[in-house]
């Protein structure tokens, strides 16, 4: 367990976490967490897919759950590019552990940019510590990129709506306790979009958790189903407190979501690049490390590169983000580029290693089964290359 005095992250209002040493002393702790805690253990987690109890209390301490909340909830008010720094930091060890804290902060900040000044002071300050921890609970068996299509409902009972239907695919579904959820309050509204709703939904009567979804990748981590079958909850947990405002609510945080993928797809393809190149100095055949023959060089110099550019667009999203801009165009820029350079930095550290590659005794497999997530998370990459079309066309008028 972290020391709390020497390990606990500063908060941005004592000085601004923008501020530059600031920054560097934040990841600074993360990168000694990671070693530390995460590292000795990924292997042996991943493979049993055994969820981290352990380390949640350590992220709690660190603050981690209260990553990019407002300091004023209590939260360490990190900037969209200090958050995805430390997101590259842990994912190029342990992607799944971001997706505890991703899923979670992505329920804050919905109530906190949408909410009600009493939803944000109710929730928040327990959301920030961890004492609730939860996620996002947007996707059903048959709706996931088109959200329009969902067919859960809320169906209004005096001062209560009454909740029918099946989510999934939801992270921290098991563990989690208590969800931002899209729903119809009015499925005849047409366009669909105007009928729709986001509620806070903790775990009460009328809320169950179905099976665990198993994986290739992506372990440790619980993904579950939730069933909803006459569900009550109170109008007070309509967030904003205004119906069919629930699409653009739950839309509105999907640039930083798609940041926290960019940055998930960057640690991943560091990562392969790291073991790769420590792998290739070390292995040698023909009298020689591998790491001297061209045909090596060539894999790793497209990594390094592939890794860089991938760092850079996306903190040039989160740059926009922090500004205030509009930056969907460059979160699914991020999103994309850093997810296949992930995906290619798998593959290519992967046959670096040659055999052992292939074996469980080597965390580069990890990285090859983990790095396909990204691709799909937060919106396919076929859907985020339409996005950047539409954006850049819309910026790009004929004179």
């Amino acid at each position: 367990m972290p020391d709390e005095k020497e390990e606990q992250l500063p908060k941005a209002s004592q000085p601004t976490a923008n501020d530059l040493s600031e920054e560097t002393q934040l990841l600074a702790t993360i990168d000694r967490w990671v070693d530390k805690e995460l590292r000795p253990i990924v292997r042996e987690y991943d493979h049993e897919d055994r969820y981290p109890d352990h380390i949640v209390d350590q992220m709690k301490d660190l603050g981690l759950f209260g990553a990019t909340v407002g300091t004023e909830y209590g939260g360490l008010g990190l900037s969209a590019g200090t958050y995805a720094k430390m997101v590259m930091s842990i994912s190029s060890v342990w992607m799944s552990i971001t997706g505890i804290i991703n899923s979670h902060l992505m329920l804050a900040l919905a109530i906190e940019k949408f909410g009600t000044e009493d939803q944000k002071a109710r929730w928040l300050p327990k959301i920030a510590s961890g004492e609730i921890r939860g996620g996002l609970a947007l996707t059903e068996p048959d709706a996931g990129t088109d959200l329009q299509g969902i067919r859960m409902t809320a169906r209004r009972d005096g001062d209560h709506y009454v909740i029918n239907g099946t989510k999934t695919w939801i992270t921290n579904g098991a563990e989690g306790s208590c969800f931002a959820m899209l729903v119809k309050t009015d499925p005849n509204a047409q366009p669909r979009h105007k009928g729709m709703s986001l509620f806070i939904a903790p775990k009460t009567k009328g809320f169950t958790v179905g099976r665990k979804l198993q994986k290739l990748g992506y372990k440790a981590i619980d993904t579950a189903e939730l069933f909803f079958e006459d569900y009550r909850v109170p109008e007070s947990h309509l967030i904003g407190g205004v119906e069919g405002q629930g699409f653009y609510q739950a839309t509105g945080g999907l640039e930083l979501g798609r940041i926290n993928v960019a940055a998930r797809g960057v640690g991943i393809a560091e990562g392969a690049l790291y073991l790769a190149t420590q792998y290739a100095q070390q292995r040698k055949t023909f009298g020689k490390p591998i790491s001297e023959h061209q045909a090596i060089q060539l894999k790793i110099g497209e990594m390094a590169t592939r890794a860089r550019a991938a760092r850079l667009l996306t903190l040039d999203a989160a740059g926009a983000f922090d500004r205030g801009e509009r930056c969907d165009m460059e979160a699914g820029m991020a999103k994309y580029f850093a997810s296949e350079a992930a995906l290619e930095n798998a593959i290519e550290g992967m046959r670096i290693h040659g055999a052992y590659g292939y074996s469980k005794e080597f965390d580069i497999e990890r990285l090859y089964r983990d790095a396909p997530l990204t691709c799909i998370g937060e919106g396919t990459n076929e859907m985020q290359r339409i996005i950047i079309c539409k954006q850049w066309l819309k910026r790009s008028p004929v004179a």
